[in-house]
């Protein structure tokens, strides 16, 4: 598997695991995450991130989307 498909199949399932924590629809994640950039935030930074629990991930979004106006 190429790295840019593990770094595709990483965001897809962080914003899966966000859509189900936050109790929304995994498009509706996805346009938060985008919006709030914290995908972009991901693919910068998948080195790091894929080495950490998914919970710390999904925190690390949680964070980054509040830093850049998020109000969930």
């Amino acid at each position: 598997m190429t790295e840019l498909r593990k770094e595709i199949n990483y965001a897809v399932a962080c914003v899966s695991e966000f859509a189900d924590r936050h109790n929304m629809s995994q498009q509706e994640a996805f346009q938060y995450l985008y919006k709030y950039k914290a995908i972009a935030f991901l693919k910068e930074n998948y080195e790091i991130e894929h080495t950490l629990s998914l919970d710390d991930a999904l925190d690390d979004l949680f964070i980054i989307c509040q830093n850049n106006g998020g109000t969930l």
